[in-house]
């Protein structure tokens, strides 16, 4: 039963692994650049934990300093996931992008 347990656990951090990415900086200029980050959409953009991450790596970037110019909702994904007893489920997830400028 423990080698079974342990297999269980393995397969949800690496499946939780592949799902959200999080925040990331997908483009960058010389004056700023976009950042992007997953949403649910039944919470919203403004309270996805990640909001947090993506501010964080703007502030990274330009300090305390910066201008959000654009924000709004990007390309998301889709991806299929493996669910119990072999079925698979098709995650299709919502990202917003910040378009930011450093002062």
């Amino acid at each position: 039963m423990k080698g079974w347990s342990r297999a269980v656990a393995l397969a949800c951090v690496l499946a939780g692994s592949g799902c959200a990415d999080g925040a990331k900086l997908v483009q960058e200029t010389e004056s700023g650049g976009i950042v992007v980050y997953p949403f649910n959409s039944g919470q919203g953009h403004l309270v996805s934990p990640f909001r947090r991450d993506a501010l964080h790596l703007i502030a990274q970037r330009c300090g305390s300093q910066y201008t959000i110019v654009r924000e709004g909702e990007a390309k998301g994904r889709s991806r299929i996931a493996g669910g119990m007893g072999g079925a698979e489920d098709v995650i299709h997830e919502r990202r917003w992008g910040i378009q930011f400028e450093c002062k």
